[in-house]
């Protein structure tokens, strides 16, 4: 019993036949609490054919309408509010009604079965499989729309854009000399230092010299300047086109009756095939300089004693080897990277997300490219 005048109550009549349950007071968000502990001390008592009266019911409003639903359940309760002996009134008849009917039409939601571990990590290879293979066709697809761009343009001097390109070979060549010449000085530096540590121990310091021509020449100096085009350059071409592409600048273009392959894409991978193998050189000179300075500091290897080993021991072939690799790397790297731009969806974390994809994806295709050239140089022996 809830002692309350006006708080809400339910009790089972026993003086009749059948024994009846009286629902009164106000059956409201007030006395929730109350109401909750009543309906618990009542579950039980009653079975599925004992009559209902809720003629006494006062006030009602939906915490106190599901409370009722809960105590009597939902067909019950609508067989009583429906009987003509109710004096219920028609709001608070409609109220119950759509409370029984939400609660009758709920369904709890059927749980997923578990996968296991291993599906899901064959699922999530799969996917990574598939992607990578998609990502592939597009790649041949856009580097063949590239070439035959350049192809149509070649004879047709009036569209060459030489101002576009040649800004572009500023910002991808000269501004990247410093970085460039700085990084491969101390790669080369270091290279030459762990090399005649290795050596001294067989008492061949001198090959030192050979050690880092061989090494810049053939591999680093080509490998270390396409990383930082990567990783530089092929993340600012997706930044730019995407975020043209993220103002509908690229539709605008189109819109004009102008091509955005011929008039974005092709100057950037112009610029990059000039810019790289001059980059590429300078690397080249710049590691065996830090290679040299070692030698002369720790070796006691003279500049002129240097220079004379390294003429003597190092062919020009191997020269060639590694600076026929830059303009292969370049053009894949100007190709990724406007691609992934061309991807951008609207939004400015699409144009993050597919910066960063174009900096993974043109640093794997180096990596891997480069292995390739070089197990195919060493097979052909040259």
């Amino acid at each position: 019993m809830i002692n309350s005048p006006m708080a809400g109550n339910a009790q089972l009549d026993t003086s009749l036949t059948p024994a009846r349950l009286r629902v009164t007071g106000d059956w409201t968000l007030a006395h929730y609490a109350d109401l909750k502990l009543l309906s618990e001390k009542l579950y039980g008592q009653y079975d599925a054919d004992t009559p209902i009266d809720l003629n006494g019911l006062g006030a009602l409003d939906t915490a106190g309408a599901s409370l009722l639903v809960e105590l009597l359940g939902s067909e019950r309760i609508g067989r009583s509010a429906e009987h003509p002996d109710c004096t219920l009134s028609a709001p608070d008849r409609a109220l119950l009604q759509t409370v029984y009917c939400s609660l009758t039409d709920f369904c709890v939601p059927i749980k997923e079965p578990e996968i296991s571990v291993t599906v899901q990590l064959l699922t999530r290879i799969g996917r990574a499989v598939d992607t990578v293979w998609q990502d592939t066709l597009q790649l041949l697809g856009f580097v063949g729309l590239i070439i035959e761009t350049i192809a149509r343009g070649l004879f047709r001097p009036k569209r060459w854009r030489i101002t576009p390109t040649i800004a572009h070979i500023e910002q991808t060549g000269l501004d990247a000399a410093p970085i460039v010449a700085l990084l491969t000085f101390l790669v080369g530096a270091v290279v030459a230092f762990l090399g005649s540590t290795v050596l001294a121990t067989f008492g061949a310091t001198v090959f030192t010299v050979d050690l880092v021509g061989f090494a810049f020449l053939r591999e680093f100096g080509v490998l270390l300047t396409a990383i930082l085009m990567a990783g530089r350059t092929a993340s600012a071409f997706t930044a730019q086109i995407g975020s043209m592409k993220a103002n509908e600048e690229i539709d605008a273009i189109r819109t004009l009756g102008l091509d955005p392959v011929e008039l974005l894409v092709v100057p950037r991978v112009l610029a990059l095939l000039i810019a790289l193998p001059m980059l590429t050189f300078l690397a080249m000179l710049s590691g065996i300089i830090g290679g040299a300075v070692v030698c002369a500091v720790a070796l006691d290897i003279s500049p002129a004693m240097f220079l004379s080993l390294l003429q003597t021991d190092i062919g020009v072939q191997h020269f060639l080897v590694g600076i026929v690799k830059a303009p292969i790397f370049a053009f894949l790297i100007a190709a990724i990277g406007c691609l992934e731009g061309f991807k951008v969806s609207g939004s400015a974390e699409s144009v993050g997300a597919h910066t960063t994809s174009s900096v993974v994806q043109s640093i794997f295709v180096v990596i891997v490219f480069d292995a390739i050239a070089a197990m195919f140089f060493m097979e052909m022996g040259w």
